[in-house]
């Protein structure tokens, strides 16, 4: 099925497929959720399942024909999957072709051997905040985790002062910037520019990874003063390599995309001509589409051929880049199907017509909403793909500005308070060695501040754009 017929079977369902009043709607929202929450925690149902199962059951309480229901599963997990899985596959492809030829051991190695003391939680949060732009978060924890505990065991730090920072500056790129999933999903949803939302997902993500890492690392060290696990400390990931793609090439090749995202969004701002020959060239040139292939393109020479990749080494990097990303396509995929289902039941609609008459803000509401659904699932994701669509009629009158705080406000939401039903609980535990309340007091805290820190400080843009 092609974008545009998609599209046009997305629109076609726009008209509400039941008549449900407002309570029953709301009933049937909870119990949708409820089922999704039941499956994936107590049944420990695959979440693509839980949510092709959820949505059904969304329709069936909300009183809808279940053809119409399928229909509108299918039509937006159709529209999401095309919007986003071709840029989830090229950040795959570039995050294996970052590890498998060393790039990324290069840019920790160049920045540890000018960091120490006291500026080693601040190497530590640049070094995943730069790794954490192309990376999944649990790619970036595989690839970081070994150079934590290296550099805690050899510099004879604190775990959670050299640990913490690290966490911190992967899950703040995985919940904001593009092209991670769930931003590019909510940017997709509410119809936002890409470009502003990486601006301004990076303006705030600067002073929320300082606070929640080096500054919040002090105290989560205090509290729980572990040393570096000797089991957990593998073999790094280059050591078969002969040679290794140097600092600056590799640097360069993880920046391109985002360089040329934002190149675009600074034409449009200060061109604001779509007719225009520069404005047209950028357009092409910074859609994340093209920017990302660019990048892998790249980094198939800066990063493959310098480590001295075969053809066939590359073929076949490329190849075990896409295995494992199936599941996360799928979860996107069947998110978007359940967030359709929502609009298409008249939920959005509901939402829009009881808040009208609230003084609580839009951004602190879609806020709110992505922490329940984050809360109830685990899953950062399905919080952001559920809040998206929920509040996606809210974004209608919203200005360019605003709709961009609206992605990042439910990107804040969705990482409040990572507890046992999520699977990065799990994976900084089992890493760190840490007992299920230490993992509470350090990472699910970390996760808080991350949150409640990014959703004021929109709040307080949102006042100033």
């Amino acid at each position: 099925m092609t974008r545009l017929s998609v599209e046009k079977l997305a629109a076609d369902t726009v008209e509400p497929i039941t008549s449900a009043g407002h309570a029953q709607l709301g009933i049937a929202v909870l119990a949708g959720i409820a089922v999704i929450v039941l499956l994936i925690t107590k049944f420990k149902l695959h979440a693509f399942l839980a949510l092709t199962i959820g949505s059904l059951a969304l329709g069936a309480f909300a009183g809808a024909p279940l053809d119409k229901t399928i229909v509108s599963f299918t039509a937006g997990l159709g529209s999401t999957v095309a919007g986003v899985g071709v840029l989830i596959a090229l950040g795959a492809i570039l995050g294996k072709l970052l590890a498998d030829s060393g790039g990324a051991d290069q840019i920790v190695d160049t920045i540890l051997a000018k960091a120490g003391g006291r500026a080693m939680p601040w190497a530590m949060v640049l070094i995943a905040s730069v790794i954490g732009l192309p990376l999944f978060f649990e790619v970036g924890i595989v690839l970081l985790i070994p150079v934590v505990l290296m550099v805690a065991k050899r510099g004879n730090y604190s775990l959670m002062r050299i640990g913490i920072p690290a966490l911190a500056g992967l899950s703040v790129m995985h919940g904001l910037i593009p092209p991670h999933p769930g931003p590019l999903v909510a940017i997709d949803a509410v119809k936002a520019n890409l470009g502003l939302t990486l601006a301004l997902g990076v303006l705030v993500a600067i002073p929320t990874v300082i606070i929640a890492g080096p500054v919040f690392s002090k105290y989560a060290a205090r509290w729980v003063d572990v040393p570096a696990p000797d089991r957990m400390i593998p073999t790094r990931a280059s050591e078969d390599l002969d040679k290794r793609p140097g600092f600056g090439a590799t640097l360069a090749t993880m920046l391109l995309p985002v360089v040329l995202m934002l190149a675009k969004a600074l034409v449009d701002i200060i061109v604001d001509d779509p007719t225009h020959q520069v404005q047209r060239v950028f357009d092409v040139i910074g859609a994340p589409l093209i920017a990302l292939l660019a990048a892998v393109i790249v980094g198939m020479f800066t990063l493959g051929r310098a480590a001295g990749f075969t053809k066939e080494r590359l073929s076949t990097t490329v190849e075990k880049s896409l295995a494992p990303i199936a599941g996360i396509l799928l979860i996107v995929g069947a998110g978007g199907g359940f967030k359709q289902t929502l609009i298409d039941s008249g939920v959005g609609q509901m939402i829009l017509e009881i808040s009208k008459d609230w003084s609580i803000p839009a951004l602190l509401l879609a806020w709110l909403i992505a922490v329940a659904i984050r809360l109830a699932t685990g899953s950062a994701t399905v919080a952001t793909i559920s809040a998206a669509g929920l509040v996606a009629p809210l974004a209608a009158d919203m200005s360019t500005a605003h709709t961009s705080l609206l992605v990042l406000a439910i990107g804040a939401g969705s990482l409040f308070f990572s507890h046992v039903n999520d699977a990065g609980f799990w994976l900084v535990k089992e890493y760190f060695g840490l007992s299920v309340g230490q993992t509470v007091k350090t990472w699910s805290i970390m996760e808080t501040i991350i949150s409640v820190v990014v959703g004021g400080l929109v709040l307080l843009l949102s006042l100033v754009i």
